[in-house]
């Protein structure tokens, strides 16, 4: 017979936050990367109803046109194009993780806050070009 001592308890797992585990923002970007996944899926089906009630003809579209002007569609689609442009831009520091580069936590933390920053910037330069469009 093994005389062990049972172990201290301790957490099995990285998300368990608190005491045992500090937050990171590399953490909070995962979470973002799902959620904005999730968003997209839903934005896409608001996209094809829109382009349905489109296709479907003006009375159609008058049903869902005026939703889609109105300040909370104007949100909507300003989320859902952040979120395309998040999830792009963290699709591709997937990719570079993919082949081996930016695994150090330097690099991780920098390309995530660079991901966040472009997203934004690019989120703004599509509504501006399309304001003008």
């Amino acid at each position: 017979m093994s005389s062990k001592t049972p172990a201290d308890p301790r957490p099995l797992s990285p998300f368990m936050l608190g005491q045992y585990y500090r937050f990171q923002w590399t953490s909070l970007l995962s979470f973002a990367h799902r959620i904005t996944g999730i968003g997209l899926t839903a934005g896409a089906l608001l996209v094809v109803g829109w382009l349905t009630a489109m296709a479907g003809g003006p009375k159609i579209y008058a049903m869902v046109g005026p939703h889609i002007t109105a300040w909370y569609g104007q949100i909507l689609l300003f989320c859902w194009t952040w979120a395309l442009m998040y999830h792009l831009g963290n699709g591709v520091r997937h990719l570079f993780w993919d082949v081996g580069m930016g695994f150090d936590l330097k690099t991780a933390e920098r390309s995530g806050y660079a991901v966040v920053l472009v997203s934004l910037v690019l989120t703004v330069a599509a509504w501006a070009v399309a304001r003008l469009a």
